[in-house]
């Protein structure tokens, strides 16, 4: 079965299910879910519309709203007997012919997997998040997460999810419901915890929107650095230098600022970062072949900023206590 959680996705749902189900005989003949958190934008009436041209697609209210809650209820009522598998789908993304398919043979062939996950590579529709899509797939932006824009398979601790085996789901509880961001990588730690493992297919891609403006991109980070700390402290983890890398500069930074007027010295991680996105400005120009590409390094400053704030904010709200 496949669950695609939403809430208020009018404008990506119908190119979303469209990309998954039509012009694939597989994919009409499995169960697709929308877990939708309470859509007040035409997101439901979509889906409903879409039902009457595509008999597997269903619609299931999540009173939880969040995606995490959203995708447990469907398993919960949606998941018969006969189901094996599991692919999580998101309303943000497009996905390529035959990707259903793929999935299902990916976990078929290995059998060792308690999941498998699929490769992001960025898309964006404006000048700005074209630029951010380039910078996010870069060492700089993904801090060389194997799932951003990768090319090579293997086992990883953690990727974009993809397919799960329901039986390994269901084992560790499902996502915790209460998380409404980094809920995966959440799961995956407890999943790692009771022996599971994770499989992340490089030939698994899919086109993900990055968010079109500013604002909207430093919500999204401001999140994920939030659920990072949620994940932490819930789990006592000692997070990697790269996953805390956004949150020391973001400190060092102020730190500089703060000095800087009595000890020039401090002001020098500063003067270094803005040389490292002024380059970043330039190879996205060149690497886009349009003058849009020098917002890379101002979408890598709003990224590496709001997922340091995001990530120290709730670290100062819960600590190391579970939250």
């Amino acid at each position: 079965m496949v669950v695609i959680p939403t809430l208020n996705e009018a404008a990506r749902i119908e190119p979303c299910l469209r990309s998954l189900i039509a012009g694939c005989d597989f994919a009409r003949e499995v169960q697709v879910v929308v877990a939708d958190g309470g859509s007040r934008d035409g997101t439901r009436e979509r889906v409903a519309e879409l039902s009457q041209r595509f008999a597997n697609l269903r619609l299931v209210d999540n009173p939880g709203r969040l995606q995490s809650a959203g995708i447990n209820r469907a398993v919960e009522r949606q998941a018969g007997p006969g189901h094996r598998y599991l692919v999580r789908c998101d309303a943000h993304a497009l996905y390529p012919p035959g990707y259903l398919r793929r999935v299902a043979a990916a976990l078929a062939a290995r059998p060792e997997a308690a999941s498998v996950a699929s490769v992001l590579d960025a898309r964006g529709e404006s000048g700005f998040a074209r630029a951010a899509a380039w910078a996010v797939d870069t060492p700089l932006g993904s801090g060389g997460s194997a799932h951003r824009g990768g090319a090579r398979s293997g086992w990883v601790d953690h990727a974009h999810h993809a397919g799960f085996r329901l039986d390994w789901f269901r084992r560790i509880g499902g996502y915790d419901p209460g998380f409404s961001h980094n809920e995966d990588a959440e799961y995956d730690h407890r999943l790692a915890r009771a022996g599971g493992r994770v499989w992340l297919d490089a030939g698994l891609r899919l086109d993900y929107w990055m968010r079109p403006g500013p604002a909207a991109l430093a919500r999204q980070y401001w999140n994920y650095g939030r659920g990072r700390a949620r994940t932490v402290a819930k789990h006592r983890m000692k997070p990697r230098l790269r996953q805390l890398a956004p949150a020391i500069n973001l400190v060092l930074l102020a730190v500089g600022l703060l000095l800087g007027p009595v000890w020039p010295p401090a002001l020098i991680p500063a003067a270094l970062y803005l040389a490292a996105l002024a380059a970043a400005s330039l190879v996205g120009a060149v690497a886009l072949r349009a003058a849009h590409g020098l917002w890379a390094g101002p979408a890598l400053a709003i990224m590496h900023a709001a997922w340091g704030a995001g990530f120290l904010w709730q670290m100062a709200q819960t600590g190391w206590s579970r939250p």
